[in-house]
Parts: C-alpha cells; structure tokens; sequence
C-alpha cells in the first residue's frame, strides 16, 4: 500500500534537490557518515525514479543505490517535512538528474533517438574494457555507429595513445568492421589540446582518422576569462567536435568561462561541433548553454565519455539535454546517418 499524505503535494523533494541536501548534510558529518551521504548524493543523479515516487509506494529507499537505512532514515524525513532547499554551488549547479532525463525522453515519443555514441573509452587508453566489449553493449542499446575516442599522447595519466599506437588500433577497428555484424566503428580519438587550443598529435595521421575530439585537461580551474583559448580550439583545423567543453564536474569544479555567444558563432562559422558530454559528473555542455549553442547555429555531438559498459546508458542524458534545449535535430550528428558524419567530417576538412 501507499503511504499517502505525506508531504509530497506541490513539495514533492526531486532527487535533484535530494542530491544537493545530501551534499550539504555531508558537510556537517565526519568519518563514515561523511562518506555515506556523499555516496548518496552521487547517486541521487543516477536512481532510475524519483526517490519520492519510491516513498510514495511503500518501497523502501534502500532499493536505491547507495543508500543504506541511516541514510534512507534521513531521506524519509526530506520527504516526510519537505525543507528549503538552498540554491547549489556553481559546482553543484545546472545538472540533469537520470529521472529527470527519461521523463523528458519519455514526454517526446515521437522525436528521433541516437544513432550513435561519439565519446567512449576502451584498454586502449584508460577503459576498463575492449573495443569488441564496448561495441557489443553499443549494439545491445541499439546504436548503428560509435567513435572509439581513447586519449591521445599528451595525457599520460590516462594511457594516451602516441601515433603509432593510434594506428596500430586502427588496424584492430578495421578487422572489426570486416567482421561486421555490429555497430560501424568510427577511428576517432580525443585528442588532448594546450591551453593555447593546439594539438599534440601529427596531423597527417590524423586525416586518416574519421573523426577527432579535442579537449582541454588542464588549467580548468582558472576564473578569468578564457575566451581567447575556445576561439584557438574551434578553429583549430584538425578538430571536428569541440569535447566537454568548459571542463567542469559536479561538487568538483565549475567551469571554465568565456563569452560564450561570440565562441559559439566561431564554432559555427568553422563548423566546429560542440560536445554535450553525458557523463552524469560532467553534462557539459549544460542546458543554458546549449540554447546559446542553439542560437548560434552551431552543430552538437553527443557522447557518453564512459570507460565502462556499463556507462553507455549514460547517453540519455545527452539526448533530454539536447531536447530541452531545442537543438535542431539535423544539427545533431548524433541523429544522422553514418554516411552523413562522415561526410560531414570530410567536408569540414575540405574546407579548411
């Protein structure tokens, strides 16, 4: 049976705000406590429904990830006496939780969904599994295309590949496109950018990739304006799609800044895309800027960053950001054809 009245009404506690109220009452804890209510919060953006919804059943809380009874106890009270929930660090602030995405999914049925996954990591570089595992579960979500993007050399910490290495996989993904039988894999990479927009691989070896990402990895918490460093990157010739742009993650860090309207118009006038990164820490690009994005006219790729197979599903929070945002769907690589962003990124090499 139900539970009820039990609060929920107009004040119903989302898992959003569950996630920042476990955040702050880790603040106030130490030792194990401490680390159980920020598990916790972690976890609130990632449960499958609504912690309330769950409450509002009769189920109990610990049916959600990470949370044991001491922290379904505290939960039950939020639901039961709903709190003012105070306005999220910058750190905290802007991000989509998974129930929140399929609900907007689930709200447009008719609207096309990825074809595609452009960002994924394998033992290539820092992944946890093959090219041959990620594919198969790509194929299992219904994916027709993947870009295999493993690190390039200027980030060691994450096994960044050198060139001849990069080609030595390109050689394992042509096989597995021979063998058929799964989603088309596209040779890609992410390739690590200097805070000067620039490269750190050969660019003839690159042109014989399909596609290449370009991300910043370092100086991401500098506060003054970094507009200067987003022009250099979307107009550097060899990026196709521009990856987790402003670098932030969630409790961690809130991005880097720029005037983000005149490096958008840039990214469109290269044709640039800009990545809207779906790994649950990082959803960057984040809804407001996607609808600046969107203004522009710029193109958008969708990518889960996961390094697991079980990270794939991530993908979704790509899809209800793109969305809600409005973006265009012919402006989605992701919803195109193979043919298509191949072409796409042939063109845009043309051009330049």
């Amino acid at each position: 049976a139900g539970r009820g009245k039990r609060g929920y009404g107009d004040a119903v506690v989302s898992n959003g705000m569950l996630a920042e109220l476990l955040a702050r009452a880790a603040e106030a804890e130490d030792g194990h406590r401490r680390r159980a209510l920020r598990r916790a919060g972690r976890a609130a953006m990632l449960w499958p429904e609504e912690a309330a919804d769950l409450d509002r059943a009769g189920r109990p809380l610990t049916e959600l990830r990470a949370v044991g009874p001491w922290v379904a106890d505290r939960i039950r009270r939020w639901l039961d006496d709903p709190p003012d929930v105070p306005d999220p660090p910058e750190a905290r602030r802007g991000f989509m939780t998974m129930a929140e995405a399929r609900r907007i999914l689930a709200a447009h049925p008719s609207a096309p969904r990825a074809r595609a996954d452009l960002q994924m990591h394998t033992t290539w570089s820092d992944g946890t599994v093959s090219i041959e595992e990620m594919v198969a579960r790509s194929a299992a979500l219904g994916r027709e295309f993947v870009a295999i993007t493993d690190h390039s050399v200027g980030l060691p910490i994450a096994g960044g590949m050198d060139e001849a290495t990069l080609l030595r996989q390109g050689v394992e993904i042509d096989r597995l496109n021979t063998d058929g039988g799964r989603p088309r894999i596209l040779r890609s990479i992410e390739m690590n950018l200097s805070p000067e927009g620039q490269g750190d691989m050969d660019p003839g070896i690159l042109g014989g990739l399909d596609l290449v990402l370009g991300a910043f990895h370092s100086q991401l918490r500098r506060t003054e304006d970094q507009t200067e460093r987003y022009l250099a990157a979307v107009r550097n010739p060899t990026v196709h799609v521009l990856a987790h742009p402003r670098g932030r993650r969630w409790g961690s860090r809130p991005g880097l800044r720029a005037d983000w309207p005149r490096v958008f118009a840039a990214a469109a006038e290269a044709g640039t895309a800009l990545e809207i990164d779906a790994f649950p820490d990082r959803q960057d690009l984040q809804v407001e800027l996607l609808e600046l994005a969107r203004e522009a006219g710029a193109w958008i790729s969708i990518g889960s960053d996961a390094h697991t197979p079980e990270e794939l599903d991530h993908l979704e929070l790509g899809e209800a950001a793109a969305l809600r945002a409005g973006m265009p769907h012919v402006r989605v690589l992701n919803l195109r054809s193979t043919d298509e962003v191949l072409a796409w990124a042939a063109a845009k090499r043309e051009r330049v």
